[in-house]
C-alpha cells in the first residue's frame, strides 16, 4: 500500500536536573557546593533516506520521543547528554507544523537532516549559583522540557519523468513495459489509484526514474477526482511523457484529451505546464488509431514530438525512451515548485518576553521565556522559589500587572502555579 501523508507527534528529550550537593571530605573544611549540571536532552532529527518510497512506517508508529539527559551528581559530576533520535523519511517529504502550517523542512536531498524537535538543556547544579554573597547555595535548576509538537508529513515523489494522461490511456501498461514496476492493470478507468515508480534502463547505459501518476480529469486543479493528491507528485519531475489514447476508446477525442490535460497542468501551476513534454501516442495497435494520429498531428503542430507506440505490443517503445533520455540530458535539474507560499513564515519582530491576559478574574501570564523559567524551577525548594520571584520582578511582570489593574489579593497564574498578588 502506498502512503504519502502522515501526522506524527515528536518530542525532544527533557534536560537532566541539576543537583544540590556539597563536598563532605575529611580534611576539607567548608568544601563548598559541588552539585553538577544535568545533561542535554536528545533532539528528534528527520533524515532523508533514498531507500524509502512511502510513509507507511508512520502508520504503525506515530509518536517519537527522544530520551532525557542524565541528572547531575555530586563532586561536580555533570550528567551525560542523551543521544539524538533519528527518524528516516523518504526523499521528497515535506514537513509542516500541524498547528500553524509553517514549513519546517523540504527533504529533497539524500542524507539531508533537520531537527524537528529540539531537546531541552540540562538544569544547572548548585555549584553554578555560588557567588561572593552566597557561598553555599541550596538550590538547583530542573532540566528544560524538550520541544514537542505534531507535524504533518507529505510525500511528493522525486522522479525524472512523469507519465500524465486521462484515465485508461495506458500509463500503467507503459510503465510495466519499460521498467520492472508491476502496477495493477485492467480495462476500466481509475485502475491506478496511487503513484507507481519504475527505473528505466536503456541500451546505451543511461537510466532514469519514471512515476506513473494516476489519471487526471477535467477540474483536477480544483481537486476533482483526487486531482491535488495526484498533481503534487508531478511537481518535481523534469520531463513529462503525455500518454494519449490514440484509438479514442469510449468515444473520446485524443486531441481534446491532450488539450484538457495541458489546461489542468497550466491551471494547477504554470511552471509545470512549461516542463519539456514528449507525446506517446498509445494504443496504435487498435483500429482507428492511424486516422486519429493524422488528425492529432494536424491539431498539435510541431510544438512537441509525437511517438506512435503500443504499450501492449512494445511497438515504438525504444525510440520513445531514447528521446526521453535525450530531453532529460538537456533539461537539467527540475526547479522545485510549490502551489502557494502559505507555509512560509518570516519573523521580523522579536517575540515578546511575556504576555498578560485576564480570564475569569485571574491574571494569566504566558510567554516562552517565563514558561521556561517556570518549568526549570523546583518549587519544593524555598531558595528556588525566591529566585523565581526575583526573575518575575526583573522581567517587569510585576510592574505590568500593576498597569493592568492588579490589586492586593488578586489571583495570578503561571502554568499550574497560582498565587496572590501583593502590591
Amino acid at each position: 500500500m502506498f502512503y504519502d501523508k502522515a501526522k506524527v507527534y515528536v518530542k525532544g528529550g527533557d534536560g537532566g536536573n541539576g543537583v544540590v550537593a556539597f563536598r563532605r571530605e575529611k580534611y576539607v573544611p567548608l568544601g563548598g557546593p559541588s552539585g553538577g549540571d544535568g545533561g542535554r536532552g536528545g533532539d528528534v532529527i528527520f533524515i532523508a533516506d533514498e531507500g524509502l518510497r512511502t510513509l507507511i512506517d508512520f502508520r504503525y508508529q506515530r509518536h517519537y520521543k527522544a530520551e532525557r539527559g542524565e541528572h547531575g551528581q555530586g563532586k561536580g559530576m555533570h550528567g551525560g547528554g542523551a543521544g539524538d533520535l533519528a527518524v528516516r523519511v523518504p526523499v521528497g517529504t515535506v514537513i509542516r507544523d500541524a498547528e500553524t502550517g509553517e514549513l519546517v523542512a523540504d527533504m529533497v536531498k539524500p542524507g539531508q537532516e533537520v531537527v524537528v524537535a529540539a531537546g531541552g538543556r540540562g538544569g544547572r547544579g548548585n555549584a553554578r549559583f555560588a557567588s561572593s554573597s552566597n557561598k553555599a547555595p541550596r538550590m538547583a535548576e530542573k532540566g528544560e522540557p524538550g520541544e514537542e509538537r505534531w507535524v504533518n508529513l507529505e510525500l511528493k515523489l522525486l522522479a525524472d519523468v512523469g507519465l500524465v494522461g486521462f484515465p485508461n490511456a495506458g500509463k500503467s501498461t507503459l510503465i510495466s513495459r519499460i521498467s520492472a514496476a508491476k502496477p495493477k492493470i485492467a480495462d476500466y478507468p481509475f485502475t491506478t489509484l496511487v503513484p507507481n515508480l519504475g527505473v528505466v534502463r536503456i541500451p546505451d547505459g543511461d537510466s532514469f526514474v519514471v512515476a506513473d501518476i494516476p489519471g487526471l480529469i477535467e477540474g483536477a486543479h480544483l481537486g476533482a477526482g483526487l486531482g491535488h493528491e495526484f498533481l503534487r507528485h508531478i511537481e518535481r519531475t523534469r520531463v513529462l511523457i503525455h500518454v494519449v489514447d490514440m484509438a479514442g476508446s469510449e468515444g473520446r477525442d485524443p486531441l481534446e484529451d491532450y488539450r484538457a490535460i495541458n489546461r489542468e497542468l497550466e491551471a494547477y501551476n504554470p511552471k509545470i505546464a512549461c516542463r519539456p513534454q514528449v507525446i506517446a501516442a498509445n494504443k496504435m495497435d487498435l483500429p482507428g488509431s492511424e486516422e486519429n494520429l493524422k488528425k492529432f498531428r494536424a491539431g498539435t503542430g510541431e510544438e512537441f514530438e509525437i511517438f506512435p507506440v503500443s504499450a501492449v505490443t512494445g511497438e515504438g517503445i525504444d525510440p520513445l525512451l531514447f528521446k526521453v533520455s535525450e530531453v532529460l540530458a538537456a533539461a537539467g535539474p527540475a526547479e522545485t515548485v510549490t502551489v502557494d507560499d502559505e507555509g512560509k513564515v518570516t519573523r521580523v519582530a522579536q517575540e515578546a518576553r511575556f504576555s498578560i491576559q485576564r480570564e475569569d478574574g485571574v491574571y494569566v501570564i504566558g510567554g516562552k521565556e517565563i514558561e521556561r523559567h517556570y518549568a526549570m524551577t523546583d518549587f519544593s525548594n524555598d531558595d528556588a522559589v525566591k529566585r523565581f520571584l526575583r526573575i518575575i520582578k526583573a522581567m517587569g511582570i510585576e510592574k505590568e500587572l500593576r498597569a493592568e489593574g492588579a490589586r492586593d489579593g488578586d489571583t495570578v497564574r503561571i502554568g499550574s502555579l497560582e498565587f496572590d498578588f501583593v502590591d
